[in-house]
């Protein structure tokens, strides 16, 4: 007969009900997170939609957030590492030029790390992507664009050709062409990387308009403030005014009546979604996206489009939203050019 004794028994029980929560899903916390931009968050777009979403997620969710911006589109390693230091839970690098030095500090550091334009980085427990496309939004511009021009051409210009860009840039090419075949579409990009020339956005815009275009669907982070003033400064053939359509933010309290509309996005539940998953560790099992189904792209109604054509658009979107309209999006570049030439 074996004799057990207290100590024994209560060493026992201990070593059984560890044993009990290793069998068990183990929910981890995060109480903070950081996210860096390559601008500062007040371009009324990409960093500050980036940095607002992540604000209002950590507000939702009870975590901390800490940003990092302005930092430029070089080497960020350096600012990688002073944020690990930190023990967030999570660090956003919100840009596609971030998304290979994230992931080799995430790994180096033991920090789970969000990325963007790189959906095969996808690793459980380290790397989420979140390629964010409003293609459904900008397919709803390009109608929206198609009904409003009056010299029967559109134009396009794009601070690179990222995914992101690639995929709305050939939405609204899609959206022009479905509403009216004979429409012309002309594209320019204004460089491999100009994300913030704004005197550059301004010089391709201006360009486009000499084309004829008199509505310009614009992505560009900085450089949109360029483009802005091009169509501010500079008159469509017939002498009238050159209408603006934004991406992801929303300029209306800078807008001076050039401002037609915006594909807007809103990053939150991306964020959200992202806290979610680490608290349930399922955190690199997905990434993570928008659509018009839940709010997280919107076409921005302004005071310049007329209420009958606001609801045939609306009417498309309804398609969308339903499934009887399918947008599939298009990241690579080549899809663009053959859309935007109709070859």
């Amino acid at each position: 007969m074996t004799k057990t004794t207290k100590g024994a028994l209560r060493l026992m029980t201990a070593l059984a009900f560890t044993a009990g929560m290793s069998t068990a899903v183990l929910a981890e916390e995060i109480t903070s997170m950081a996210i860096l931009t390559p601008e500062t968050g007040t371009d009324y777009g990409w960093n500050q939609q980036g940095i607002d979403g992540a604000k209002a997620a950590g507000e939702a969710m009870g975590v901390e957030v800490i940003v990092a911006e302005n930092l430029g589109y070089g080497d960020v390693r350096p600012t990688l590492r002073e944020l690990a230091e930190e023990e967030p839970g999570l660090i956003i690098a919100h840009a596609s030029g971030y998304n290979t030095a994230a992931p080799e500090i995430g790994a180096e550091t033991g920090v789970k790390v969000a990325i963007v334009d790189s959906p095969s980085a996808l690793s459980e427990g380290a790397v989420v992507d979140y390629t964010a496309s409003g293609h459904e939004g900008a397919y709803l511009a390009g109608v929206l664009a198609a009904k409003m021009t009056r010299s029967g051409t559109v134009g396009i210009v794009t601070s690179g050709e990222p995914p992101s860009w690639n995929s709305q840039s050939a939405a609204f090419a899609e959206g022009v062409k479905a509403t009216n075949p004979e429409l012309v579409i002309r594209y320019a990009v204004i460089g491999p990387a100009a994300y913030s020339d704004a005197a550059g956005g301004k010089r391709v815009t201006e360009s486009l308009i000499a084309a004829g275009a008199d509505i310009i669907f614009g992505q560009g982070n900085g450089s949109s403030f360029g483009m802005l003033q091009a169509v501010e400064t500079t008159p469509a053939a017939d002498g009238g005014k050159v209408m603006f359509i934004d991406v992801i933010g929303d300029k209306t309290p800078i807008d001076k009546g050039y401002l037609l509309s915006s594909v807007l996005w809103n990053l939150t539940p991306v964020y959200e979604a992202m806290i979610e998953d680490i608290r349930a560790d399922a955190f690199g099992t997905r990434n993570y996206g928008i659509n018009l189904a839940d709010g997280s792209v919107a076409l921005l109604k302004s005071p310049h489009i007329p209420d009958d054509v606001w609801a045939e658009v609306m009417a498309v979107q309804d398609e969308i939203v339903s499934g009887a309209l399918v947008i599939e999006p298009h990241f690579d570049a080549e899809s663009v050019h053959a859309l935007v030439t109709g070859e």
